[in-house]
């Protein structure tokens, strides 16, 4: 199937492809993924790094002031609504939860702010547990590129690859797909004669942003 020779490419393109955000634990990883919609990795990482140090327990977060966390968390953009969500889901957690990030899908999904990419994230990333496969604009976009489903939606979306993909592939293929449209085939025209993976599937070739 085409996927699978895809994926063998990028296996080979990125061996090690992991998460870029940087966290220590389940609450600071749910935090820094909430940070990163429409935000780059690096710039989030560039935040958490003062933001883990100014609120280190989930009790600090509870006790925050939300306008100063909102400054705290500016430069990462749409900072009122994410300081609501996240400050909403330590207070939930704490409530609701027994202070632990939950490990379930269906938990995790119940807290504010947090739709299907967030949880499937902090699921593996935090827990190992795979609920899912991560579809960023990333992945939605090699999908239509490679023409691996018809649909837009990223619910739809990720249902077609979890049946195209074994489930020990998810993790992996949403990682390495990350970081080929990160590193090797941006959103605009780039150099495709040294994409390896056009050479499996052509017609990708046209498919891109001018």
């Amino acid at each position: 199937m085409r996927i699978q020779k895809l994926d063998r490419a990028l296996a080979k393109l990125f061996p090690h492809a992991s998460i870029e955000l940087e966290f220590k634990n389940p609450l600071g990883l749910l935090v820094a993924v909430q940070l990163s919609a429409q935000c780059t990795d690096k710039m989030v990482n560039k935040i958490t790094e003062k933001l883990f140090k100014k609120y280190k327990t989930l009790d600090d977060y509870i006790k925050a002031n939300p306008l100063k966390f909102e400054q705290d968390i500016k430069s990462s953009g749409f900072y009122r609504n994410k300081a609501k969500n996240i400050l909403a889901s330590a207070r939930m957690i704490k409530k609701e939860f027994g202070g632990k990030v939950p490990k379930t899908i269906e938990e995790i999904l119940t807290l504010p702010g947090v739709a299907r990419k967030t949880a499937t994230v902090v699921l593996k990333e935090a827990y190992g547990v795979t609920a899912g496969i991560t579809v960023d604009t990333h992945v939605i976009r090699f999908v239509q590129r490679f023409e691996l489903s018809d649909y837009k939606d990223p619910v739809k979306i990720e249902r077609d690859l979890m049946e195209l993909l074994p489930k020990k592939e998810w993790s992996g293929f949403t990682h390495r797909v990350i970081h080929y449209g990160r590193y090797l085939a941006p959103a605009r025209k780039y150099d495709t004669t040294k994409d390896p993976l056009i050479k499996i599937y052509p017609p990708a070739a046209k498919k891109f942003r001018v």
